[in-house]
């Protein structure tokens, strides 16, 4: 009879020490420069690349663990340093959880060393979804692709919005309907080659949280990209809009099937956070002295540090559950990568909050890094699927019903 254990085992384990001394002693004292500059911290997405620590081995040497375990683990770690410059060195995997889940080998091997560059010269990539009209109603999506026979070339035209990397990225992976009748059904994603005329992003966006990483709305005027840049080819697309246009139950939509890869990774980023902000809270309420003794001698205190780690563990067991799911093609079917996102996305927010409460006044300032956390934290509950689509994907998957 097979054992259960929830300890990790040796590759693993170094795994996440190796992951957390970068964070500590590169990410960690640079995140606060960074966020205050709002701008890409190229010099540490660079050294990232020099330790092995950004780049497609990397991200191949964790999907290789049979546990799926690897890559949450190193995102916990990577974004306990600082979720901005995390998500600056992790967010090309989005485009390449995009590339992986509905290209074929061929593609796969001509974009994905694209989309990190080398050592010495990285670069990143972006995958390119949500719409001003269509974040969460993905089937509203109004970005159009149509193929040009004669040149054998298809035909991007729209607006992004929220890219990650967007405008400074090489390659864009990009989501457009083919067939708009069809709704999400009738979609399909692309990839927009570096340099590719048409493609622009006019400004930075500034956000609440998250400064470090670049954000910005993308437009597609017009971009001609070669056939070959349909994600699955051409006519695995036909195949399938041939299915849904008969009545059959089509195979899934481009960014979902994305979304579905990454949102327990996410999850693993919101622990990252949540955790950095209660061991600073639980050091806090050690040290901090009132009436006499450590605030944390006071029940109050210390029940909500109690609270803290509890919470925190919960969701990881939550976010290892869908992630060891997903490595291994067990299908989710009670909504168990949106309850992983979550449940780790709402503990991040309520966890930095308090972090912030039990800092009293202090932690309203900038000199302490649990104000940053808060304000990190709460686009978990936002991108990927807000709290309330999690929660719909969830319903709908227990239920079997369509719940609007």
């Amino acid at each position: 009879m097979a054992e259960f254990s929830l300890d990790l085992n040796e590759e693993q384990r170094d795994l996440r020490d190796w992951v957390h001394g970068f964070a500590a002693e590169v990410v960690r004292p640079a995140a606060a420069e960074w966020d205050a500059r709002e701008e890409t911290p190229w010099p540490i997405i660079q050294e990232a690349a020099k330790v092995g620590l950004y780049g497609f081995e990397f991200l191949a040497t964790c999907w290789a663990d049979p546990t799926g375990l690897s890559l949450p683990i190193a995102s916990e770690e990577l974004f306990w340093g600082d979720a901005g410059i995390g998500l600056s060195v992790f967010g090309t995997s989005l485009a390449v959880a995009a590339i992986f889940g509905t290209g074929t080998p061929d593609q796969l091997a001509e974009w994905v060393p694209q989309c990190f560059g080398d050592a010495d010269s990285p670069a990143v990539a972006a995958f390119c979804s949500s719409e001003p009209e269509a974040g969460s109603d993905v089937a509203a999506m109004r970005t159009r692709a149509s193929y040009d026979e004669a040149t054998d070339e298809w035909v991007l035209r729209g607006q992004k919005a929220y890219a990650t990397n967007g405008g400074i990225a090489g390659v864009h992976v990009v989501t457009a309907s083919v067939e708009p009748e069809l709704g999400s059904r009738g979609q399909a994603a692309f990839v927009v080659p570096p340099g590719t005329a048409g493609l622009s992003a006019t400004r930075k966006l500034r956000k609440l949280g998250l400064r470090a990483s670049h954000t910005a709305d993308v437009f597609l005027d017009d971009v001609r990209v070669p056939g070959r840049c349909l994600l699955g080819g051409k006519e695995a697309l036909d195949e399938r809009l041939a299915r849904v246009r008969s009545g059959q139950r089509a195979t899934g939509q481009a960014a979902m099937r994305t979304f579905e890869l990454s949102r327990p990774t996410v999850g693993a980023q919101a622990l990252g956070v949540a955790r950095a902000a209660y061991e600073y809270a639980l050091d806090y309420a050690k040290e901090r002295v009132q009436f006499g003794r450590p605030i944390i001698t006071n029940q109050a205190v210390a029940f909500a540090l109690a609270d803290m780690k509890m919470e925190i563990d919960a969701a990881r067991l939550l976010v290892w559950r869908a992630s060891w799911m997903g490595r291994n093609n067990r299908p989710f079917t009670a909504g168990e990568g949106s309850m992983s996102k979550l449940k780790a996305g709402e503990v991040a927010v309520s966890v930095t909050e308090k972090a912030v409460q039990l800092l009293g006044g202090a932690g309203f300032l900038r000199d302490h890094p649990v104000e940053r956390w808060y304000r990190d934290a709460k686009i978990y509950t936002i991108f990927e699927g807000t709290s309330e689509i999690q929660r719909l994907v969830i319903s709908r998957s227990i239920s079997g019903m369509q719940i609007r």
